[in-house]
């Protein structure tokens, strides 16, 4: 099987999104990933975080396209669930209260720590804080995006 990576939101977004600062360099750690035949793992709440973004910042064809290739093998899309939530509301929101961690973002970190995987594709600053190795390795807050 081979290693996986987390992938959020803000590069999928950018991925997506040419004309984005960030464009080149998320596509770039996207492609690496497919290169070095990493399973790209999402969840269905970044998705729907990502899917927003385009909505609102680019148009709905664009968003559409999202969708339909996010879900597409060889990406893993874990869906959230009831203990999935709590896990991550009592392992990282609670145990992180200096945070601002999204719900989004706990249930990534929840996802990530129950698979093992320690590395994510990320312009958010805190998968840093909490712990990952993040690729582009100069991570940015969301707000910047």
């Amino acid at each position: 099987m081979p290693a996986e990576v987390f992938v959020d939101s803000g590069i999928w977004f950018e991925a997506a999104t040419p004309k984005r600062p960030a464009h080149e360099r998320s596509a770039a750690v996207l492609r690496e990933a497919y290169e070095e035949h990493r399973q790209l793992v999402t969840t269905n709440l970044v998705i729907a975080e990502a899917h927003a973004l385009l909505l609102r910042r680019v148009n709905r064809h664009v968003a559409w396209e999202f969708l339909r290739l996010v879900r597409m093998a060889p990406n893993t899309v874990v869906a959230s669930t009831p203990e999935l939530e709590e896990r991550a509301i009592q392992g990282w929101i609670q145990r992180y209260d200096d945070q601002d961690f999204s719900l989004a973002d706990a249930v990534s970190f929840a996802v990530m720590a129950g698979r093992g995987i320690t590395e994510a594709l990320t312009l958010d600053r805190h998968f840093a804080v909490a712990g990952f190795t993040v690729r582009p390795s100069l991570a940015r807050s969301r707000r910047d995006i």
